[in-house]
């Protein structure tokens, strides 16, 4: 066959993917947001919600502590909306802020929890779950190194906490510059996660909560495990080379894409989640992916801080410093891990290592994230309940109407 035929055939294979294979990946993708959505609403049912996390956080009595502890609140709640809004109401009620900024980097790195658990999708497949996993954990480690390296700099010197009160006044009483009315995801596909969660309502909540949970991650697996085959197919010639322009493209534009999505989205969880079977299928790599979920940091923050501005009253000073640290945490985070040559590369070969352990024994990837996101978090939890009685300062701020207040707004804090 000659060099034209040869092109031929490849330009005629990529126009051959039938318009039926973009609407199923487009229909996969849809369950995959579904099992995401029952899964967090299984987890607040199983923890209680914004009253579990806020009980969780009544044992906050050091800075270490209110890492674990964000961590392990998020995790459970699975909306770093929900914790950052009780957070909120806590500060507002006389929680002090060198304790809240901790809980901040513990939500950080709780709500990466759900693309880890999408990249269970691949578990069939030693070569897929590797990649796969890989994508979802850089965002972890990338989360977990900035926590080591920026805790002890705001225990010490408290950056965070100063820089951004001084900037809270600059937008305080500004506009409502809160975008949630343009959450077009949430509109379509919040109906069909509730009505599988309304199904379990009448159970007792742990009960209900855990067979949404296992729901949730059957929609998830099923659909990745599906979708992987498809975005194989598709992503060939202009398709792939766009996904590679627009994400693969390098640290800036991985960044801007990610930030950018995940604004128009509104959710990192969805934006990382999304790009767990594109690595998976093999599209994109570790590194390619890395810029892109360090942007959805970004970005997550930035429509946080837009809805804190639709907080007003008592509590509008408070809720915009939160979602001020949590934003310039984010970005200092993001300059660091970019632009410092030693260690740019730790969440990458991090995520490697255990993808490569993953893939030789799928036991790795369980104890993985049970051991960060609960064992560990809930064993310093347990262990502060038994040892300590929760803490004075906090107590009067969960029985109060702060906490109540800002949870009733937890809708205008973006996940």
């Amino acid at each position: 066959m000659s060099e034209t035929a040869v092109d031929s055939e490849r330009a005629g294979g990529e126009s051959s993917v039938s318009w039926l294979t973009w609407v199923a990946v487009v229909g996969l993708v849809y369950v995959l947001l579904v099992g995401v959505g029952i899964i967090g609403d299984g987890f607040k049912l199983v923890s209680g919600g914004s009253e579990g996390a806020a009980r969780i956080f009544a044992f906050a009595t050091n800075p270490i502590v209110g890492v674990i502890l964000g961590t392990l609140a998020t995790a459970l709640v699975q909306s770093s909306s929900t914790v950052t809004s009780v957070i909120v109401g806590l500060v507002a009620g006389g929680v002090p802020v060198e304790i809240a900024v901790p809980m901040i980097m513990g939500a950080n790195m709780g709500t990466t929890i759900t693309n880890t658990i999408v990249s269970l999708g691949n578990l069939t497949n030693k070569g897929q779950f590797n990649k796969a996993f890989q994508a979802a954990t850089v965002h972890d480690f990338f989360n977990l190194y900035s926590i080591v390296v920026f805790l002890p700099i705001e225990v010490i010197f408290k950056p965070l906490q100063r820089s951004a009160e001084v900037m809270a006044q600059w937008f305080a009483g500004g506009g409502d510059a809160s975008m949630k009315d343009l959450n077009f995801l949430g509109a379509i596909t919040k109906p069909v996660s509730s009505w599988f969660v309304d199904l379990v309502g009448g159970l007792p909540p742990a009960i209900g909560g855990s067979i949404a949970i296992v729901l949730g991650i059957t929609f998830v697996i099923t659909s990745v495990l599906y979708l992987g085959k498809l975005l194989r197919a598709v992503m060939v010639g202009k398709a792939r080379n766009i996904v590679n322009k627009a994400i693969g493209g390098g640290r800036v534009t991985g960044i801007a894409s990610g930030t950018v999505i995940t604004v128009l989205v509104q959710s990192s969880s969805t934006t990382t989640s999304l790009i767990v079977p594109l690595a998976g299928s093999g599209v994109l790599t570790t590194r390619q992916v890395f810029p892109f979920t360090m942007g959805a940091n970004i970005g997550t923050c930035i429509t946080a801080l837009l809805a804190a501005t639709a907080i007003s009253g008592g509590y509008e000073v408070f809720a915009l410093q939160i979602a001020l640290v949590h934003l310039l945490y984010n970005i200092v985070g993001v300059l660091v891990f970019s632009l410092v040559p030693w260690v740019r590369d730790w969440p990458v070969h991090s995520a490697r290592w255990l993808g490569d352990m993953t893939e030789r024994n799928r036991g790795w990837a369980f104890a993985y994230i049970f051991g960060v996101f609960f064992v560990l978090p809930g064993s310093v939890f347990a262990g502060e309940m038994a040892f300590s009685d929760a803490d004075d300062t906090l107590a009067p701020a969960l029985e109060g109407e702060a906490v109540q207040e800002a949870v009733e707004d937890e809708e205008l804090i973006i996940e």
